[in-house]
């Protein structure tokens, strides 16, 4: 191959503007359901790392990836982040978790909600979380520190990354609770808001019926398979359905 032929590696810009977005009435309609369910009704995939959490258990949401990589201790990226973002995107903030370091407070918390910001995700700490609860932009984090940041490194926005052990391209569908924070595909919301819908209204059923005095050997269908496991009790010689109640 001679010199001539070669060609530099292709890099992305630091900033992607153009990204596709799932539609937000299918959005809203996923947003209706618990993380825990959205994510069982996928195929228990799409969970982030469980230590990432609300600064307010009773905030939630339901919107767009938009993500943004900021160098440990750096909220430079995020800032800008922030000024690219449309109403309805969630910023999905892989600092490199590291959970000494405030990287957003009330002024950026301020600058996201006057855009419309859904919801800001990091794996990093926040800090000002008092302010953030009164300000009512559902904040979720790794940590709450008040060690200040730089700005100083560039990084990406709006390119696929791995968060809390999830990958997550831009426009994927982001869901969180008091629970946690689950990542579904684009293209596969509809499908799972319906799943999440049905699973929901079993688990209403089933409370229902646990209510009206049914067990949970009986309603999980445990009978034989704690049988077959050879379970054992102190009545065993008096009842050799071992105080499980006849199968139904």
């Amino acid at each position: 191959m001679t010199t001539a032929a070669l060609r530099p590696l292709a890099t992305a810009p630091h900033i992607t503007t153009k990204i596709e977005r799932a539609d937000a009435a299918s959005i809203a309609r996923l947003g209706q359901f618990g993380s825990a369910s959205i994510h069982e009704a996928q195929g228990r995939r799409g969970a982030v790392a469980s230590h990432i959490k609300p600064v307010d258990h009773t905030m939630r949401f339901a919107g767009s990836a938009f993500t943004v990589v900021c160098a440990p201790r750096d909220n430079l990226m995020l800032q800008v982040a922030i000024h690219y973002a449309q109403p309805g995107d969630v910023l999905i903030v892989s600092a490199g978790g590291m959970a000494q370091a405030g990287t957003f407070g009330d002024v950026l918390g301020n600058a996201a909600k006057a855009k419309g910001i859904a919801a800001v995700v990091t794996d990093s700490g926040v800090r000002d979380t008092e302010s953030l609860r009164e300000l009512g932009l559902p904040v979720f984090s790794g940590s709450v520190s008040i060690t200040g940041t730089v700005k100083e490194t560039l990084g990406h926005v709006n390119q696929p990354l791995v968060f809390g052990d999830q990958l997550v391209f831009p426009g994927d569908a982001v869901v969180g609770d008091a629970d946690g924070v689950v990542i579904t595909r684009r293209d596969e919301i509809d499908t799972v808001a319906e799943l999440s819908r049905q699973r929901e209204e079993h688990e209403d059923r089933l409370i229902e019926l646990y209510k009206q005095g049914r067990t949970t050997i009986d309603l999980c269908n445990l009978h034989d398979v704690l049988l077959a496991k050879g379970l054992t009790t102190d009545i065993d010689d008096v009842d050799p359905n071992r105080g499980m109640g006849v199968k139904p």
